[in-house]
């Protein structure tokens, strides 16, 4: 006998919040614990076995905190607090979603999702310099910016800078239009865009002149000494070995680096080898660096990129186990 369950929300505000992109999230629930979930009016009615039942209840009180403050319930938090009810992890993820790292210029809060990305916003608050490597959607860049914003406001440093190789660009920068700042800004957008969630663009000008903020290609940072100064290198993956010991070296007094990447991305010539992969192994052991590693259970983005990057990585898994097939015919 179906072992019905119901859970009625404070508010139509509360109940859209964890329903998700058109009802994304009560999908979700559906599959992870083979019930039947459905939004009427203003109560979630669950249908299915006791056990079943029972789980979608504890995530959904899980995340009343979110929730019932009308804050948008994503995949990556019903995975992570479905994590923390198995492993009876209940009051590290309540310090999950206390946690505010930032507010965005709508109001919004910006927040770890997952106990990987509650590892990282430690390491960036506490660690001189942190390497975070992991698929697109895990927050390496976002989260760097957003600690880093946070940070600047607070006058902790006196700069924030933003860099990022332009391996496409090399012989052929000359060809495209504009001035030099003109030519790389395509290739910083990202970072452009995640200064936007936190400051108003208007104001963002301003900044940059006076050289409160810098947004510049990897080039530039060759020969300085950055002091006082959050330093975030973002793409490190299209970095050169020489390039990433180059940007290491220039870590100043009272400064913070993070440096991000997707080791499965880079954009490299054939056999070239990646800067990331190099640091990451020659210091793996040193004292005072944090090293976060993200998967596609970290992924905060649309739900299907989850999906696309789990893809990736199961044909790349598979890949690897036949390369010693062929190479013994």
């Amino acid at each position: 006998m179906p072992y019905p369950a119901q859970i009625e929300f404070p508010t139509t505000e509360s109940a859209i919040a964890l329903a998700g992109y058109q009802d994304e999230n009560f999908k979700l629930l559906a599959r992870l614990t083979g019930t039947s979930v459905a939004l009427r009016g203003r109560e979630l009615v669950v249908a299915g076995t006791e056990t079943g039942t029972e789980r979608v209840h504890g995530i959904v009180r899980a995340l009343e905190p979110l929730w019932s403050q009308g804050q948008p319930i994503t995949s990556a938090d019903i995975m992570t607090a479905r994590h923390a009810i198995e492993t009876e992890q209940t009051e590290e993820l309540r310090a999950i979603q206390k946690d505010v790292v930032a507010q965005t210029r709508r109001g919004e809060a910006v927040r770890a999702r997952t106990f990987r990305q509650r590892q990282y916003v430690k390491a960036l608050r506490s660690r001189d310099l942190v390497f975070c490597s992991g698929p697109a959607g895990t927050g390496k860049t976002f989260l760097a910016a957003m600690v880093g914003v946070q940070a600047l406001m607070n006058n902790e440093y006196e700069r924030l800078i933003l860099t990022r190789p332009a391996v496409e660009a090399g012989e052929r920068l000359g060809f495209l239009p504009g001035d030099l700042q003109q030519k790389v800004n395509p290739y910083l957008r990202p970072l452009y865009d995640a200064l936007h969630e936190l400051i108003d663009p208007e104001k963002i000008p301003s900044l940059m002149e006076r050289g409160v903020i810098e947004v510049a290609p990897l080039a530039y940072m060759r020969g300085r000494t950055l002091n006082n100064a959050f330093v975030i290198l973002d793409e490190a993956q299209n970095t050169t070995p020489a390039q990433m010991k180059m940007v290491l070296t220039r870590l100043g007094f009272k400064s913070r680096m993070v440096v991000t990447g997707d080791t499965t991305q880079t954009d490299l010539g054939y056999n070239q080898t990646s800067g990331l992969d190099v640091a990451q192994k020659i210091l793996h052991s040193v004292e005072g660096i944090a090293f976060c590693k993200f998967t596609q259970a970290d992924v905060v983005r649309h739900p299907l990129v989850q999906r696309i990057v789990a893809a990736y990585e199961q044909n790349e898994a598979g890949l690897s186990k036949q390369k010693p097939i062929s190479n013994q015919s």
